[in-house]
C-alpha cells in the first residue's frame, strides 16, 4: 500500500520567531492511518522524535544540501510501550484537599524544550475537572501562550530551591 505524504514546512515559522510545535501536533493529530508526515525544518528537530515516538511514529531524518532537514514520520508497525509523560496522579488518592484530581508532572532536570513538551503532552490527556501541577527548573515562560491557545490558564510560583511549581486549569 502506498502511503500518502502530508508535507509541513516550518522553516518560515522558525525564521519569524513563531513556535511551530502546536502546528506540528495539529497536523499529526489529523493524519489518517495511511498518511505519513514529511516535516521540513531549518535544523534537526531531535526533541520531536521522542514526542512522536510515544504516539507510534518513527522518524527518518535526512539533511538537505541547503542545510535544512526533511524528516519523514511514519507509523511504526510495532507497538511502542513508553509512558506518554512523566505524569502521575498524586499519591494522595489522586485528589487535592478540595477533592479536585491532581496530575503531577515533574519536568525538572530536562533540557529545553523537553519541559514544555512534557507538560503539553500531559495536558492532552488531562481529565475533565483535574488540575495539572508541573514542577520545572525555570519559570515556564514559553508555556503560557501555549496554555492560552489550548484553553488553559497557568500560574507559577517560585520555590525556596529556585525551581517553579505551575498549576494549570481549564478555563
Amino acid at each position: 500500500m502506498n502511503k500518502r505524504v502530508v508535507k509541513l514546512d516550518v522553516r518560515e515559522d522558525i525564521r519569524c520567531g513563531r513556535e511551530p510545535f502546536s502546528r506540528i501536533m495539529s497536523v499529526v493529530a489529523a493524519l489518517k492511518p495511511d498518511e505519513d508526515l514529511l516535516l521540513i525544518a531549518p535544523f534537526e528537530p531531535a526533541p520531536l522524535y521522542a514526542v512522536l515516538r510515544q504516539q507510534g511514529f518513527v522518524a527518518q531524518p535526512k539533511p538537505t544540501p541547503e542545510g535544512d532537514y526533511e524528516v519523514r514520520f511514519t507509523r511504526s508497525s510495532e507497538t511502542v510501550v513508553e509512558p506518554v509523560t512523566r505524569a502521575a496522579v498524586s499519591p494522595a488518592g489522586g485528589r487535592s484537599c478540595a477533592g479536585t484530581p491532581v496530575v503531577e508532572v515533574d519536568a525538572r532536570g530536562l533540557e529545553p524544550p523537553q519541559p514544555l513538551i512534557t507538560i503539553l503532552e500531559a495536558l492532552a490527556s488531562l481529565p475533565e475537572g483535574a488540575v495539572l501541577r508541573a514542577r520545572t527548573d525555570r519559570r515556564p515562560m514559553h508555556l503560557y501562550p501555549e496554555l492560552e491557545a489550548r484553553g488553559f490558564h497557568g500560574e507559577s510560583a517560585e520555590q525556596a530551591d529556585g525551581s517553579f511549581v505551575t498549576y494549570v486549569r481549564r478555563r
